[in-house]
């Protein structure tokens, strides 16, 4: 179990790469499912984050899906 979490931050940042292309689109559609990604990449990290016991991460982790989920809502389609 441990390689995996080790793995994981690999996931987290291909997630966020790709929640960072989708929310930029012009759709509100893709936005949202944007917002999603990046909420998906944001409990990956905090996983990774608790393994490793990086702190300041998972603050800022946990700011950042609060910030994506408000998007979602000033986004609505």
């Amino acid at each position: 179990m441990d390689g995996f979490i080790d793995f994981l931050q690999w996931p987290a940042m291909a997630v966020s790469l790709i929640a960072a292309y989708l929310v930029g689109a012009k759709r509100a559609e893709r936005r949202i499912l944007g917002f999603w990604t990046f909420i998906f990449s944001n409990v990956l990290w905090i996983v990774w984050g608790l393994h490793d016991e990086a702190w300041a991460l998972i603050a800022l982790q946990v700011a950042l899906l609060a910030m994506n989920v408000r998007g979602i809502f000033r986004n609505e389609a």
